[in-house]
């Protein structure tokens, strides 16, 4: 099944957060902070006031307690607006 963001919604699913840190320290599941690097998976058309920017296969940088989470085929997605994107990580 396929997800076809309507307006100016962009489909993500977030990318798994380092479960140690950069000295060694590894984190239990409830000290982790919530990942704010996702990969696009679907953009919607866009509005005639919004031109939508990102493209599928981008990674993103979101705002942290932006959009809403669903669950399809056993696969976890976020629905955002592009507004809620703050940046491209190239």
């Amino acid at each position: 099944m396929n997800i076809k963001p309507l307006a100016d919604r962009v489909v993500i699913k977030m990318l798994e957060a380092e479960e140690t840190t950069k000295s060694g320290i590894v984190l239990p599941g409830t000290a982790k902070e919530k990942p704010q690097v996702a990969e696009v998976i679907a953009v919607g058309p866009g509005t005639k006031d919004v031109k939508m920017e990102v493209k599928v296969g981008d990674k993103v940088l979101i705002s942290k307690y932006a959009g809403t989470e669903v669950k399809l085929d056993g696969n976890e997605y976020t629905i955002v607006k592009q507004n809620d994107i703050l940046a491209i990580v190239e």
